[in-house]
């Protein structure tokens, strides 16, 4: 069975039983969420200089919930959601980022037609744990995004020189890298330099802390035939970019600042070379004001959609 999408708008139904369709559908025919992956339109492909916007959902999985200051934002999995159908409604959102569960919702809702599909490979460093840099492969794996017809899946990469553990998860890393290019599936990789401070994992978002996370981690696995680079946008964003050729998309994390200023940001990164698009989560999902499809349709604003002549002129 297949719900259709929300409409794309800012109406949010408050009906308690909007979503128990999905309930009946996992108790009575499970098998529909593979049905629903096969029979899914694919996105038309990827093409240079055409700058891809993608929607971020996989923080609950490692129990970030919060969004703010408050705690617990993205608990509500119908709001989350409903949140996620108003933005992959507009044309200009090429595709999500989520987590098994989330990603098997979206199919089943019929909301990903047509779009761009990465799932979350590294779950297990749960946000607050004793040993949270060990971030252990618990989401999607390779062979199950392979099944599912998606794009590529993601990593989340957090380095801590003072911590032992950070070596597992650089090892876990480079193994589904090179699982991913096996099947020639994009591995979308986060790096951060991180510490910890008064029981709290912070990552270090100084230029030159980005430039070296990026030195590591596009050195890990076999081949980076296959791999993105997925960036926080920090200041000096010019040496930042500098530091790769790999594609390179933008992840807007929790902001601290206004959304018009968050915006301005991301618009002066957009027009760096290498810089492929946005992997935007809570910042557009959960927007001060709570307008989704307003905040959405400024990001997309943001971003070239429109393929470049690459035919070199002869000169005369």
């Amino acid at each position: 069975m297949t719900l259709t999408p929300l409409a794309s708008n800012n109406a949010l139904d408050d009906d308690p039983r909007r979503y128990a369709h999905l309930s009946t559908i996992r108790l009575e025919d499970p098998d529909a969420i593979a049905r629903a992956a096969k029979a899914r339109r694919r996105h038309p492909g990827l093409k240079y200089g055409k700058q891809n916007f993608i929607v971020a959902a996989d923080h609950p999985a490692r129990g970030a919930l919060a969004v703010g200051s408050d705690p617990v934002a993205m608990a509500d999995r119908r709001q989350l959601l409903d949140r996620l159908q108003i933005a992959l409604a507009n044309p200009d959102v090429d595709g999500v980022l989520a987590s098994p569960d989330i990603m098997d919702d979206l199919l089943l809702l019929g909301a990903l037609e047509g779009k761009l599909v990465f799932g979350s490979m590294n779950r297990g460093g749960l946000a607050g744990l004793v040993n949270e840099f060990d971030d252990r492969f618990t989401g999607h794996t390779a062979a199950a995004l392979e099944a599912l017809g998606a794009d590529g899946g993601k990593m989340l990469t957090r380095i801590c020189l003072g911590d032992p553990d950070t070596v597992v998860t650089l090892e876990a890393t480079a193994k589904a890298i090179d699982s991913l290019a096996e099947r020639k599936l994009i591995a979308m990789v986060e790096p951060f330099l991180s510490v910890r401070e008064n029981g709290r994992v912070r990552n270090d978002l100084s230029t030159d802390a980005v430039i070296k996370s990026i030195a590591i981690a596009e050195g890990l696995g076999s081949t980076s035939a296959y791999t993105w680079m997925k960036l926080p946008v920090v200041a000096n964003m010019e040496r930042v970019m500098a530091a790769t050729t790999m594609p390179t998309v933008l992840l807007g994390g929790d902001p601290d600042s206004s959304q018009d200023e968050v915006f301005a940001s991301w618009q002066a990164a957009l027009a760096l070379p290498g810089v492929q698009g946005l992997t935007v989560g809570r910042t557009l999902l959960y927007p001060a004001g709570g307008d989704v499809a307003g905040a959405v349709a400024t990001a997309a604003s943001l971003l070239n959609h429109t393929t470049p002549n690459r035919t070199e002129e002869v000169s005369e």
